[in-house]
C-alpha cells in the first residue's frame, strides 16, 4: 500500500470537502424546486464525499498518533476549517431541506 504523505491527505480534505458542500448545495437547489428524489441523491454523494474527507482526516490523525511528527502547516488549519465549515453546512441544509419535504406533504408549499 502507498503511504499517502500529508500534503496529499491536505489536498484530499479540501478536495473532497469542497465536493460535499458543492453536492449539498445541488440538492437545496433541487429542494426548491421539490425534484426531492435528485436532491436526496445529491445528498448521498455529500455524504461520501465527507466520508473521504472524513477518513484522510482520520488517516493524517492516526500516521500522528503512530509516532510520525507532523508540522502544522496553515494549508493544514485551512483544511481543517474548510472540513468543519462543509459539516455544519451540511447539518443545517439538510434539516431545511427536511422541513420543505415536511411542508410539501402537509401541502403548504
Amino acid at each position: 500500500m502507498e503511504q499517502i504523505i500529508p500534503d496529499q491527505i491536505i489536498m484530499g480534505l479540501i478536495l473532497n470537502s469542497g465536493d460535499a458542500k458543492q453536492h449539498i448545495y445541488n440538492a437545496l437547489n433541487l429542494s426548491k424546486q421539490s425534484k426531492y428524489e435528485e436532491s436526496d441523491n445529491e445528498i448521498e454523494l455529500a455524504n461520501k464525499a465527507m466520508l473521504e474527507a472524513h477518513n484522510l482526516q482520520t488517516q493524517f490523525l492516526a500516521e500522528e498518533a503512530g509516532g510520525h511528527k507532523s508540522e502544522i502547516k496553515a494549508l493544514f488549519v485551512h483544511a481543517q476549517d474548510h472540513l468543519m465549515t462543509t459539516i455544519t453546512e451540511m447539518n443545517l441544509i439538510k434539516e431545511i431541506i427536511d422541513l420543505r419535504k415536511e411542508l410539501k406533504m402537509k401541502g403548504n408549499d
